[in-house]
C-alpha cells in the first residue's frame, strides 16, 4: 500500500460525503495504492453509519470505531495503527484541509522531505 489517509471524524454527517468525493477525486488521477482510514471518535450523530455506508461502497475505505468519544489525538492514533500505507497523510474531517493539495504533499515527499506539513 503506497499511502493512507487517516480522517478522525466527529459529528461530521454534514461534511462526511462531500469530504470523501473530495478525496476520491484528488486521488483519482493518481498512479496509487491507497486508502482512507475513517475513525469516528463516538460521534452523537449518523457519522459512523455514514462512514460505513461508504465503506461498502468504496473498497478504498476502512473504518475504525471508537466506543466513545476520546479525543482527536486518540482517533488520530487509533487510525494510524490501522493503516498499512508506507505514507501517511492526516485530514480534519469538517472540511478544514482541502484534499487537492494531497499530490503537493507528494511532490514534496518525492523532492526528499522526510515529513510535510500544511496549514
Amino acid at each position: 500500500m503506497d499511502l493512507s489517509i487517516v480522517v478522525p471524524l466527529y459529528n461530521e454527517e454534514e461534511s462526511l460525503p462531500i469530504l470523501h468525493e473530495q478525496i476520491a477525486s484528488a486521488m483519482a488521477p493518481l498512479s496509487l495504492d491507497w486508502e482512507v482510514v475513517y475513525v469516528d471518535d463516538g460521534s452523537r450523530d449518523t457519522t459512523l453509519e455514514l462512514a460505513r455506508k461508504i465503506a461498502g461502497e468504496d473498497p478504498h475505505v476502512v473504518v475504525v470505531a471508537l466506543r466513545r468519544n476520546y479525543g482527536q489525538t486518540p482517533a488520530l492514533q487509533a487510525g494510524i495503527d490501522h493503516t498499512r500505507g508506507e505514507i501517511v497523510i492526516s485530514m480534519d474531517g469538517d472540511l478544514q484541509n482541502d484534499p487537492a493539495d494531497i499530490p503537493l504533499f507528494l511532490e514534496k515527499l518525492d523532492e526528499g522531505f522526510d515529513v510535510v506539513c500544511g496549514w
